[in-house]
């Protein structure tokens, strides 16, 4: 079976809208578009060392808004992110149901994303896409995460996680810091959530 990784930049207060610029999601009012061009820097080779992870290519899923995003900037630059117009494009959306980008899917049910899931091919990254991603923790069908934290508290906006989650247990299995305080932490299902008291 295939794994789907959610792949996030967040903040610390756990939100994701808009990290690369006003114009990604204005929506709610919200002011911070582009939060993470800061930190952004080619001089740090740790944060360089996080890019070449973080722009493999595997197959996508997105949302219907990041879909939109990326269709019409990827296929111009690929040299940016090698390989993404030869991988599969899924995107979630009841609307949508062409696009000239070569690869790309649309499905219209949560059920139709476990179908592909259970099918052969490349784990599947999800990017953006805070709707589809809430859907996919409300479903248990979050395997990994791969996480790229910003030092910052913005109090508003689209968050990762919703109350309606399934609980779940997750494990490091790799972490980075850029000498400007981004932390890039991965994590892999690890079953469920177990409790206990402290100091029994």
């Amino acid at each position: 079976m295939r794994k789907i990784i959610v792949q996030e930049f967040l903040t610390l207060d756990g939100v994701m809208q808009a990290p690369g610029g006003p114009e990604e999601d204005s929506s709610n009012h919200f002011q911070y578009g582009g939060w993470v061009a800061p930190y952004f820097t080619d001089s740090d080779d740790v944060f360089n060392q996080i890019m070449q992870t973080w722009m493999r290519s595997t197959d996508i899923l997105l949302g219907k808004n990041t879909f939109q995003i990326f269709e019409p900037y990827w296929p111009k630059h690929a040299d940016e992110w090698p390989g993404i117009n030869q991988v599969n494009k899924y995107v979630l959306s009841t609307s949508l149901n062409h696009s000239d980008w070569q690869n790309t899917f649309f499905l219209k049910t949560i059920d139709e994303i476990k179908q592909v899931k259970a099918s052969e091919g490349s784990d599947i990254k999800v990017h953006g896409s805070a709707s589809l991603v809430q859907a996919l923790f409300k479903h248990g069908l979050v395997d990994e995460l791969s996480l790229m934290t910003f030092p910052v508290i913005l109090g508003t906006g689209k968050r990762l996680f919703a109350e309606d989650s399934i609980p779940a247990a997750f494990e490091l299995t790799d972490h980075l810091v850029t000498s400007n305080g981004i932390v890039f932490s991965y994590y892999k299902r690890a079953g469920k959530v177990r409790t206990g008291t402290v100091g029994e």
